[in-house]
């Protein structure tokens, strides 16, 4: 029950700049009292902050939202990505992960595998898998600067390097209608790079979101990918011919 409130606190949050204690209440039909205890546990997290007689969202400008706010952010959606894109997945496979709240979602399901190892940059996915009994491998690396939920630098390249995976799960910050996929972080990027070329299937994880946004550094086309899995039909979103096959529930 307390995730579900603090999610649909999040969403109307995400209205507006600012919205009272009383108004939130009103809106869900829960007391005023339980509203405040449901944001001093989103304050908590980072995810807002409290203001007299009520709460607003982080300054995104200033604010890169954290795992827990990401992984909140369209959590339906990419709960239903990760149901399609486990049906590639077969007992006694390798696997990569990206550090993405996308391949987090994933990473719930696969403890129904058998014989499975898990390779993944991602520190809260890591945690998960452990917790779940999946037999996780960390690439091992540097805490990120610019993002703490991952791994990133030569140590976890080189270990990346000396594996290969059968399917590699992975996402981006944006896919454009020209098929380019770029993110905003570069070390990421570099960690991306190696777990596509060192697998087999390589499928691209992309809820509705993604469409079109600004980011910085290019990671690769959809025609080097295998799959892209969204929670939509996305054909008549491109405007170039693709190789790759879509996936959606």
């Amino acid at each position: 029950m307390n995730d579900i409130l603090e999610k649909r606190l999040l969403e109307e949050l995400q209205k507006k700049e600012f919205i009272k204690t009383e108004e939130l209440a009103e809106i869900l039909s829960v007391s005023s009292s339980t509203i405040r205890r449901a944001l001093n546990q989103l304050k908590s997290k980072g995810l807002i902050s409290r203001t007299h007689g009520g709460a607003k969202m982080n300054d995104e400008k200033n604010y890169f939202p954290n795992f827990s706010f990401r992984s909140h952010q369209n959590s339906l959606e990419k709960k239903k990505i990760a149901l399609s894109a486990i049906k590639l997945i077969k007992n006694g496979d390798v696997i990569f992960l990206d550090g993405s709240t996308s391949s987090f979602f994933i990473a719930e399901y696969l403890s129904e595998f058998n014989n499975i190892k898990v390779f993944t940059n991602g520190i809260d996915t890591l945690s998960l898998l452990s917790k779940n009994g999946v037999n996780a491998y960390s690439t091992g690396g540097m805490v990120s600067t610019e993002n703490p939920s991952v791994l990133v630098g030569h140590y976890a390249d080189a270990l990346i390097k000396t594996v290969h995976a059968d399917v590699c799960f992975f996402s981006a910050q944006t896919v454009l209608d020209d098929g380019e996929i770029f993110d905003c972080f570069e070390h990421e990027n570099v960690l991306r790079s190696s777990m596509i070329k060192n697998s087999q299937k390589k499928v691209f994880l992309c809820d509705s979101t993604k469409f079109g946004k600004g980011a910085h550094f290019r990671l690769c086309n959809l025609n080097d990918v295998d799959y892209i899995v969204s929670d939509r039909a996305l054909k008549d979103y491109f405007k170039v011919p693709l190789n790759t096959e879509f996936l959606y529930l």
